[in-house]
């Protein structure tokens, strides 16, 4: 089998800000936008997500509204030290340093804070 994407969904009341958020902050576009659902990828296509209403007729069973919690999205990049230093001067709230880990990776973290004032 070989897929053509794989992207999460994540289900949200705020798909404005979580939009707004991915694009203003990480430099996504909205390849597909409707009232309910907003499709994002980078320009090289090397990254999709997904955010969407709960409350739209062709949500899929089970889907509740994200809490915030228990989701670790990961984003590789190619110096991960450059994008901290761009991303922290453009007022991203960095939470996990910038660090490099035992197994030979270099990474930081961020939280996705919509609507929050701190993003």
């Amino acid at each position: 089998m070989r897929f053509v994407d794989r992207y999460p969904i994540v289900v949200t009341e705020q798909l404005v800000a979580c939009r707004d958020f991915w694009v203003r902050r990480l430099g996504f576009t909205a390849a597909f936008e409707s009232s309910w659902i907003v499709y994002l990828t980078t320009d090289d296509e090397s990254a999709s997500i997904a955010f969407m209403t709960p409350d739209h007729p062709s949500a899929p069973p089970g889907p509740e509204p994200f809490s915030g919690a228990g989701l670790c999205f990961e984003l590789q990049v190619e110096d991960a030290a450059k994008v901290h230093r761009e991303l922290t001067a453009n007022g991203l709230r960095v939470d996990y340093p910038l660090t490099d880990e035992p197994l030979g990776l270099r990474r930081f973290g961020f939280r996705d804070r919509p609507g929050s004032g701190s993003t």
